[in-house]
């Protein structure tokens, strides 16, 4: 499928940082998100899933990746695209923003371009994400995002198979996967019609 060509986004704001849909052109960043990624789960102590290059690559090749770059074509930050259940539902994963390009709203502007990626790409699909996160959640609510009970969530085992490098796992599978410190999140455009 060919990659999907969007605007670059508020490219003035946040210190010139821009925001494009990740092509086979960005391939050569994905060490270095893996590595962002990583560091932020080990400092937070929650688990973001970990993600080799050449995963992070394919969602660059499949158009299902935003990325933030410098004008000196430094990562800023980066979120990319799942599909679970055939399409049925939709999240914006691996959010990440490297330390130096934090509190620039960089975040916001990151997760509302794959918002609208996402809705683009699947616009029949709920969007959902789990975090512990208090400004992943603020950003989720602005989109429309409400909190739900885990059962409203995809019950696609490959999904809730990224939850086990995270120090919680333990929690979620002894709560049968009703319950964890993540806070479930859903945007249903069924709902917003």
């Amino acid at each position: 499928m060919e990659a999907l060509a969007l605007p670059v986004i508020e490219p003035s704001v946040a210190a010139g940082v821009q925001i494009f849909v990740a092509t086979e052109a960005h391939y050569r960043h994905a060490d270095r998100i893996c590595s962002l990624i990583a560091r932020a789960a080990a400092a937070r102590g929650t688990g973001i899933a970990k993600r080799q290059p050449a995963y992070i690559r394919g969602k660059m090749a499949e158009g299902k990746a935003v990325i933030a770059l410098s004008l000196q074509q430094e990562v800023a930050g980066f979120c990319y695209i799942e599909t679970w259940d055939h399409g049925k539902y939709a999240a914006n994963s691996g959010l990440i923003v490297a330390p130096q390009f934090r509190r620039m709203g960089l975040a916001r502007r990151i997760k509302r371009q794959a918002f609208e990626l996402s809705r683009e790409r699947y616009p029949n699909a709920k969007l959902f994400g789990i975090t512990t996160s208090l400004p992943v959640m603020k950003i989720n609510s602005e989109l429309g995002y409400k909190p739900v009970t885990f059962s409203e969530l995809t019950s696609d085992n490959i999904f809730w198979q990224g939850c086990q490098s995270c120090p919680n796992y333990d929690v979620l599978t002894r709560m049968k996967r009703k319950m964890c410190l993540c806070t479930g999140m859903l945007y249903d455009p069924e709902a917003e019609s």
